[in-house]
């Protein structure tokens, strides 16, 4: 088989032109009337606008998620997805539609052409079901609902979950259970956003002094690590206040480069980082300390916190004492739910195991236990 001529494009618009091009004209001729989404939505670096030419090399292509009312998902899934599997044209814009797995159990797809059936990634699904795999949360019951989360139920979904939700692009919408799901889940209710900042801050301050403490012992290594954690830290408070979610690590750089505050934190995070002795390192910090505070202060979220720095007690490491604002942000907290919790913020605020952070259940169980 001769494969057509390709040139790399962005995933979403490849997904949006499998859907217009293939999908929808098929679903028209044969299921006139049937009522569904069509989306590319959940994991991917496309949905997120970080995919490049290297994301080609596997689960990447044209994809598309379908989502159907419960009962016509049930009476019209298998059909659709073999329908699609005869009808759809083998490549979109030069790139396979066919995905070759290593084995029946392995979900990773690599493209390549065929001359049969197409295996494809035009995946059926109904909406309640795939918000309950992705983020633990249940539809109320009766058609047409959206998820109403909990405190709890905040606290519970990863943001990396919750971008790859309300990322991507929804390309129809005849059943509006999606659209309405990913408006009420955009960000956090005020309540929760404010505590969660408040536990960002208090993470900063715990080790903020550590940077100063492993450098007095001769530990240069033990005080760059905790730099890269602070400047870790700072990179998703930023997020935070600008009203993003932070995606998983390998995309943290990439989001917060997308921040208005980036430009004017950058110089400061990169020479923490990248710093050969410790006066340089915590220089580059503290200067970044009170950038992130004056741009906390201007939210206009509490009264306004000095953002200078300072000694940390009597020791002589320089300090913005981050716990101030954390304190400030929890006065202001009045959901009693939060009120009566630690600072210990969101699941990913306190735990970063991809393999937890996958299993809702496993992650629901543990923020009940720390309540």
């Amino acid at each position: 088989m001769t494969t057509p001529a390709r040139a790399f494009l962005p995933g979403l618009e490849l997904s949006r032109i499998l859907y217009e091009e293939a999908v929808r004209p098929i679903l028209e001729a044969e299921l006139p009337g049937l009522r569904y989404a069509a989306a590319r939505v959940g994991p991917g670096s496309e949905v997120l606008g970080f995919d490049t030419a290297r994301s080609a090399d596997h689960d990447w292509g044209p994809r598309l998620d379908l989502f159907l009312e419960r009962a016509d998902a049930e009476a019209y899934g298998e059909r659709i997805h073999r329908l699609l599997a005869e009808r759809l044209p083998k490549h979109v814009r030069g790139w396979p539609t066919h995905f070759r797995h290593a084995g029946p159990s392995d979900p990773v797809g690599h493209m390549e052409p065929t001359d049969g059936p197409v295996d494809h990634r035009v995946a059926v699904r109904e909406a309640g079901g795939w918000l309950h795999d992705q983020l633990g949360l249940r539809l109320p019951g009766a058609a047409g609902d959206i998820p109403q989360p909990t405190v709890r139920d905040w606290l519970a979904m990863p943001q990396q979950r919750l971008a790859e939700v309300t990322g991507g692009a929804v390309f129809h919408d005849g059943v509006g259970t999606l659209t309405r799901a990913r408006r009420e889940l955009a960000w956090y209710p005020d309540q929760v956003w404010r505590y969660l900042l408040a536990c960002q801050w208090q993470r900063i301050s715990q080790e903020e002094a550590f940077v100063g403490r492993c450098a007095e012992v001769g530990d240069d290594l033990g005080s760059a690590v905790v730099a890269g954690r602070l400047v870790r830290d700072l990179m998703r408070l930023c997020l935070l206040l600008e009203r993003e979610y932070a995606p998983y690590g390998k995309w943290l750089g990439s989001a917060f480069a997308r921040l208005a505050v980036a430009g004017d934190l950058l110089p400061s995070l990169r020479g923490a980082v990248t710093a050969d002795d410790y006066a340089t390192r915590e220089r580059h910090l503290c200067d970044a300390y009170g950038r992130v505070a004056a741009a906390q202060n201007r939210t206009g979220l509490t009264e306004e916190v000095d953002p200078a720095r300072r000694p940390y007690h009597s020791r002589p490491f320089q300090v913005l004492h981050a716990e101030r604002f954390a304190h400030a942000l929890a006065r202001t907290v009045t959901e009693p739910e939060l009120r009566g919790l630690p600072l210990t913020g969101g699941v990913d605020q306190w735990a970063d195991s991809t393999d937890f952070l996958a299993r809702p259940g496993a992650v629901r169980a543990a923020v009940e236990a720390l309540g």
